[in-house]
């Protein structure tokens, strides 16, 4: 069963919001700065996301896309963290989100993501 989607984008405020299915009761994650998800633990299903300076999240650099450090998951506790990420790395959240690593020495890696912002151009 596909999960309906719905954008909801306050122009003013450049905020985007997209719901996946139906609300319900969620803990929010704040993933960067500018990137909340909201999902269920218990069903680990991701309820939406919101992005905060929408235009400034889905800018191009002359390098690719605007990449933003996942620092707030290293203060979750490990079963939360686990969770986020698996629902960030799957579907309706890999759609507009985009998880990957920076290999910051042979032993430490540093998680990062990006706007997926060709999926979202129709929204805004």
């Amino acid at each position: 069963m596909e999960t309906l989607i719905n954008f909801k984008y306050d122009e003013s405020e450049d905020i985007l919001e997209i719901f996946f299915g139906d609300n319900e009761p969620s803990t929010g994650v704040e993933l960067t700065d500018y990137i909340l998800l909201r999902l269920n633990q218990a069903t680990g299903r991701a309820v939406s996301l919101t992005l905060l300076h929408f235009s400034i999240l889905t800018e191009r650099t002359e390098y690719g896309p605007r990449s933003f450090p996942l620092h707030s998951l290293k203060d979750l506790p490990e079963s939360l963290r686990g969770v986020v990420l698996r629902v960030v790395s799957m579907p309706p959240v890999n759609q507009f989100l985009k998880i990957s690593y920076f290999q910051a020495s042979s032993v430490k890696q540093v998680p990062f993501t990006y706007i997926e912002s060709q999926r979202l151009a129709i929204a805004a």
